[in-house]
């Protein structure tokens, strides 16, 4: 199956639209947007301008042009809601002398954590988000910029008759995550809070290898915002508006997390393994949300590691150590008759419509012989084949389904 990287894929198409944009937009009530791989806000004030995340360095130098079109008052204040590069990453287009950069106390810790895996996180990163967000050099800056004010769960400024709120709301992406809170004009400017797009599952624990979310933390931060009932909220990439529809989906979002959660925790006490949870646990009708970013199955499996760590019983003795499954690779070969058996069985379950079960015996056949031009061909229409199961629309899923495929055919 041939697709294109965009097609049917909202997240893709958000983060590349940054891209083609002139002008600033006007979200009202004197906030302006520069869209990018994380949108900024500056919002304006008679004395002087408030800045909502920078973007990473792309989106800034892209930002600044359009943002000096909207107002010649300098930038007063930078808030920004998390730690992740598509809000700190143009930090040093718009730091001068004379403002002021607003983090939660956690951001150092995580700035320095990240630096320290950069190597891990940005391998993990480039695999699923290269195509679609482009250079690293576009992303990351190119120097520190170092925050002026360190808050804890609550700040409050005002600026040219505007009153800012800055709340704490750890069930974020990172630890470090903030809301900006209008209370006058009642928007929440609440970066990705909600992952890049609103009424999605969360992402619990993403495929790059980030630290994982607290389910019950992201369900208390998303009650957070709904107890100050906005009118509008704008997020890392959409504006949404109507305080009912508002209240609706928030109270939705946290009773599907609530109910993933909850049912998660009671399989396990009643002695469910693993993946019987991710297979069974599946939200009613009415509490169903979007999957394109997070899926229900990651963050069973996120809960569970969540409360339970590393170990899993049901895997056996061979869990508590470092010789892996595929050291038996070449014996389950020798057994089965060569690798070329393998591949034949492999075909049979692709026959009958197991990409999955294909995959399992093709993971011994590549580990037997990781050179076997059948296994990888295999391998490859075995990849086809569950892109189409999936129909490819959660963005991590396929992006990692179309690496592997790349990846077999050369």
């Amino acid at each position: 199956m041939n697709r294109s990287t965009s097609e049917k894929l909202k997240v893709a198409s958000m983060i590349q639209a940054g891209k083609g944009q002139g002008e600033a937009i006007d979200r009202g009530h004197g906030i302006f947007e520069s869209t990018g791989i994380g949108n900024s806000y500056l919002i304006t004030t008679s004395e002087g301008d408030v800045l909502v995340n920078a973007g990473t360095l792309g989106d800034a130098r892209r930002g600044l042009e359009k943002f000096q079109k909207i107002s010649d008052r300098p930038v007063r204040y930078i808030v920004l809601t998390q730690s992740h590069a598509n809000q700190f990453g143009g930090l040093e287009v718009y730091k001068t002398a004379e403002n002021q950069v607003i983090v939660h106390r956690n951001y150092p810790a995580e700035r320095r954590r990240n630096q320290a895996l950069e190597a891990h996180y940005k391998r993990g990163s480039r695999r699923i988000f290269a195509a679609i967000t482009g250079a690293v050099e576009d992303i990351m800056p190119t120097r520190e910029v170092e925050p002026d004010l360190l808050i804890d769960d609550f700040h409050a400024f005002e600026l040219g008759g505007r009153r800012f709120e800055i709340i704490w709301t750890p069930g974020g992406e990172t630890r470090s995550a903030v809301v900006v809170w209008l209370p006058a004009e009642r928007i929440a400017i609440v970066g990705n809070l909600f992952g890049p797009l609103f009424g999605n599952h969360p992402n619990l624990n993403t495929m790059r290898g980030d630290k994982p979310r607290s389910a019950l933390e992201f369900i208390d931060s998303i009650k957070t915002v709904r107890a100050l009932r906005p009118a509008q909220i704008l997020t890392g990439h959409e504006d949404i508006r109507g305080e009912q529809f508002i209240q609706d989906e928030l109270t939705r979002i946290i009773d599907a997390v609530q109910w993933v959660h909850d049912k998660t925790v009671e399989g396990m006490n009643a002695g469910l393994d693993l993946r019987t949870l991710m297979r069974e646990v599946k939200t009613p009708s009415h509490l169903a949300l979007t999957e394109e970013y997070g899926r229900v199955p990651w963050n069973v499996r996120a809960i569970w590691h969540e409360y339970t760590g590393w170990f899993d019983p049901s895997r056996g003795t061979t869990e508590l150590y470092d010789v892996p499954p595929a050291s038996v690779a070449p014996a389950i070969a020798e057994l089965s008759g060569g690798v070329e058996r393998i591949v034949e069985k492999a075909h049979q379950f692709l026959g009958e419509d197991k990409p999955l079960e294909a995959l399992h015996l093709l993971d011994i056949a590549l580990a037997a012989e990781p050179q076997s031009r059948l296994a990888k061909e295999a391998a490859v229409a075995a990849h086809e084949l569950l892109l189409e199961h999936t129909s490819g629309n959660n963005l991590w899923e396929r992006r990692w389904i179309e690496a592997q495929i790349r990846d077999l055919s050369t």
